[in-house]
């Protein structure tokens, strides 16, 4: 017989009364872990407040760099910006701008695992809770197949400069899109990506072990990053060709193809390489003074990288076509256009070893999303099974290592990345109307940090302005990708459009049958 969960202080409460005078029931949905629900207390011993600005903007650079820059800003300019591929990551920098404020405040009142799927949890519900961690596995899970793809693009790179040259038909996916009657369609190729399924199995096999990385390590592979891109960026500015930069913002085609509208639609393509900000936010009871810091930080993460991804880009698309980077391995394609094979060598390298770090962060990301639901009870109970010598969700960690590979070998990056950056700027949305939802069920609850400019009472709903800004951000990053899979599908390409609307009813099937049965 099924056992029923315990409730927070056992039963159901009334804890609202908005200003239109009506009293609100609001049921805090059970999750196993009680002692977490408790408001933060500062004078209660915890975590050592011994971060200040500088290191929180290291932790937010060290995971924000990644797989967009390496891998997505190549297929954004190729297929939707052109050069003006700068200013969708001033775009995109703005959007996640707005959300991150509102996971500073969340992480300060609420300190638990599970990012948006935990806060969705506690403020709008189980269903709410379980598209939020749906839209999680966009963010982490399909991410590890992005960075697998851009990682096999950047290591087939490479090996060519060494003269070993794997065949097409194990470096390219199952499914991609190729030319066909002068617009691009999804269709089904001929090979199948053996060696992005390979790198994800390792990484997996890795995870299977136990094994931790030591901050040192994070960092060395944060400074190599960096390095690699801005030694691009100076290098590669006396390679600049000026024609390759004129029109910088090409005249539109229709259907988000260039123009300003591909401006928006870059933007969101590449929505996805800030994601890692809002680990910044997490670091809410580590920080010396929150209140303060964590805006610094976080700003200071979002100007920083925005700054380095717009040199790059400009870079790049200086020297190199912008026709000719919709690939996996972008920067190695301007690398081999310089002609400076030993710095090609160093930077397709730096390449490679940053993309299987952020590969090994982002499989382990999910398997920890997918343990924190599995407790729930909103999974099966395997993903919550901690092995007893390596202490880690042995079975849950092979599922979730298999799917990533199957999704690598079979789907082309630009798919994968819209796939992400579409869960992406949903779940941002959930976090912003978590904020706003929490401010009126609970306004008294102890907040290290509150998000700034205030906002308005609309019935029962305190609506702040930067939350709302948040949503409007996220609906105009999303929009444009579901627009282009509507459009797509309407020309007769509806394999993009099938692939979305299928996860998000597996998702629907799953949550009736499953979910609501436990």
């Amino acid at each position: 017989m099924a056992r029923r969960a315990p409730s927070v202080r056992g039963e159901p409460r009334s804890a609202c009364k908005p200003a239109s005078g009506r009293v609100c029931t609001i049921y805090i949905i059970v999750t196993p872990m009680k002692e977490n629900l408790q408001p933060v207390n500062d004078d209660e011993p915890g975590l050592a407040r011994t971060l200040g600005p500088l290191q929180l903007t290291m932790i937010g650079v060290g995971c924000v760099i990644g797989a967009g820059i390496f891998v997505m800003t190549g297929t954004a300019a190729a297929t939707h910006a052109g050069p003006a591929v700068v200013l969708s990551f001033v775009v995109a920098a703005i959007a996640c701008g707005f959300t991150a404020f509102c996971y500073a405040e969340l992480a300060g009142t609420m300190p638990l695992s599970g990012s948006s799927y935990s806060y969705a949890l506690l403020t709008f519900g189980r269903f709410t809770a379980w598209c939020a961690g749906w839209l999680l596995l966009l963010e982490y899970g399909i991410a590890a197949a992005t960075v697998a793809v851009g990682f096999a693009g950047y290591a087939v790179a490479l090996l060519d400069q060494f003269g070993l040259h794997l065949p097409a038909s194990i470096t390219t996916p199952m499914l991609d899109f190729r030319t066909d009657g002068g617009t691009n369609r999804l269709q089904f190729g001929g090979g199948i990506n053996l060696v992005a399924a390979g790198a994800i199995l390792v990484v997996t096999a890795v995870l299977l072990r136990g094994v931790t990385q030591s901050f040192a390590f994070n960092t060395a592979i944060v400074l190599l990053k960096i390095a690699a891109l801005v030694a691009f960026v100076l290098v590669g500015i006396a390679f600049i060709d000026p024609a390759n930069l004129t029109p910088f913002v090409p005249p539109a085609r229709g259907d988000f193809e260039f123009g300003w509208p591909g401006v928006l639609r870059g933007a969101s393509a590449i929505f996805f390489a800030y994601v890692g900000f809002e680990t910044v936010s997490t670091s809410a009871a580590e920080a010396r003074n929150p209140q303060r810091d964590l805006p610094i930080g976080i700003f200071m993460t979002l100007a920083v990288c925005t700054v380095l991804y717009m040199a790059v880009a400009a870079v790049m698309t200086g020297i190199v076509p912008y026709t000719r980077l919709g690939v996996a391995d972008p920067i190695a394609v301007a690398v081999d256009a310089m002609q400076l094979p030993m710095f090609g060598i160093a930077v397709k390298s730096a390449a490679v070893i940053g993309l299987l770090s952020v590969l090994l962060t982002s499989i382990y990301g999910q398997t920890r999303i997918f343990y924190a639901m599995a407790r729930d009870r909103m999974l099966p109970p395997v993903f919550a099974r901690i092995d007893g010598r390596t202490r880690t969700p042995q079975v849950g960690t092979i599922y979730t290592g298999v799917a990533m590979a199957l999704l690598a070998a079979c789907l082309p990056i630009s798919l994968l990345g819209d796939l992400i950056s579409l869960g992406t700027a949903v779940a941002f949305a959930i976090v912003c109307a978590a904020v706003m939802r929490l401010r009126v069920v609970e306004p008294d609850r102890p907040r290290s940090f509150r998000v700034p400019l205030g906002g308005i009472r609309v019935g029962g709903w305190w609506i702040g302005i930067i939350p709302a800004l948040g949503i409007a951000f996220a609906v105009l990053m999303g929009l444009p990708l579901l627009i282009d899979m509507v459009l797509r599908a309407t020309r007769g390409d509806v394999l993009p459009l099938a692939i979305v609307g299928g996860y998000f009813a597996a998702g629907l099937v799953i949550y009736v049958v499953y979910v609501r049965s436990r």
